[in-house]
């Protein structure tokens, strides 16, 4: 196969018209150049260029081969600066896969001030409601970095990079909702807007709530973590949901737990980050999770509000699922 530094050869020569003028282009000898062209021709398979006595010419071949290696030579340079720029956190391609109600509340903010403060890196993103999902994406190497509550496996690199509270979502006229913050006992044998199976809060919600000694009547369930409070404060029943999952101007209650239920949300890598990587998990880190307005009001009524906290707080809660 012709190496990069015979094609330079044979476009130096191209442009110049002459193998000594290609030799002093390229800091070379003659007699390298010249070899190079001949391997190249020996490549080939044919004659590419033709020596006169003014200089030397393409053939036809000659003239094929060049707009070829021109192109091929770009590549490289590009290939190059590619690299070069993602070294540098600065360009390239950034893989995500998140927990499905992180979008929002974790991820939109930095991924708009990236789209303004780096245009040279391309992010995409895939959102997921299955913990094992979204490992395996990152193990597959079909994501840079996965966004998660935190994983019990180990075989992965794990950066903290916030918390979100665990909240109660109901309608506004619910009795619970005239509670400050609610005990998981308060729950016992209410109506729940639960999580479907495919859902990853489900099993966990129902592990959390079986070591409390609660039990509560699942009324519907949802794949989306999103809808659940929507459901709740439409009045089909309670939802206990992440605290991303419910929207600004959200028409319904949200309450504390008592006492706070916090879960810590990491980035899962295969190794460690590169440093594209370690740049965008640095800048979650700075942001957090964002909560709305309302929603961290009513919260405050119960304490100190955990949302949007950093990832240094010490967690009060059990990690939760992909959701």
């Amino acid at each position: 196969m012709a190496t990069l530094r015979a094609l330079e050869c044979l476009v130096a020569v191209a442009d110049s018209g002459s193998i000594t003028q290609a030799a002093l282009l390229l800091h070379s000898s003659q007699p390298a150049v010249s070899h190079q062209i001949a391997s190249l021709e020996r490549e080939a398979g044919t004659i590419l260029l033709r020596r006169e006595p003014r200089g030397v010419k393409l053939t036809p071949a000659g003239r094929a081969a060049v707009a070829d290696a021109r192109r091929a030579i770009e590549a490289a340079a590009s290939a190059v600066r590619s690299a070069r720029a993602a070294g540098q956190a600065a360009g390239g391609v950034l893989r995500l896969v998140s927990a499905q109600s992180l979008s929002v509340a974790l991820l939109a903010p930095v991924i708009r001030q990236w789209d303004r403060r780096y245009p040279d890196v391309a992010i995409t993103l895939r959102e997921s409601t299955s913990m094992d999902e979204a490992l395996g994406l990152v193990d597959s190497d079909e994501a840079d970095v996965a966004l998660l509550p935190t994983p019990s496996s180990d075989r992965f690199t794990i950066t903290a990079v916030a918390e979100e509270e665990i909240v109660l979502a109901t309608t506004s006229g619910h009795p619970l909702a005239r509670q400050s913050a609610v005990r998981l006992e308060d729950l016992q044998g209410a109506p729940l807007v639960h999580f479907a199976p495919d859902n990853g809060l489900s099993a966990w919600l129902d592990q959390s709530f079986a070591r409390a000694g609660v039990r509560l009547e699942p009324v519907m369930r949802t794949s989306v973590t999103t809808a659940a409070p929507q459901l709740a404060a439409a009045g089909l029943g309670i939802a206990v949901c992440p605290v991303s999952a419910v929207s600004d101007g959200f028409p319904g209650a949200v309450r504390p737990f008592s006492p706070r239920w916090i879960r810590q949300l990491v980035a899962v890598t295969s190794g460690e980050p590169d440093p594209l990587v370690a740049r965008f998990i640095g800048n979650l880190r700075s942001h957090g999770v964002r909560v709305p307005r309302g929603v961290r009001a009513q919260l405050a009524e119960g304490g100190p509000s955990a949302g949007g906290s950093s990832a240094g707080r010490s967690s009060a809660g059990t990690p939760g699922p992909s959701s």
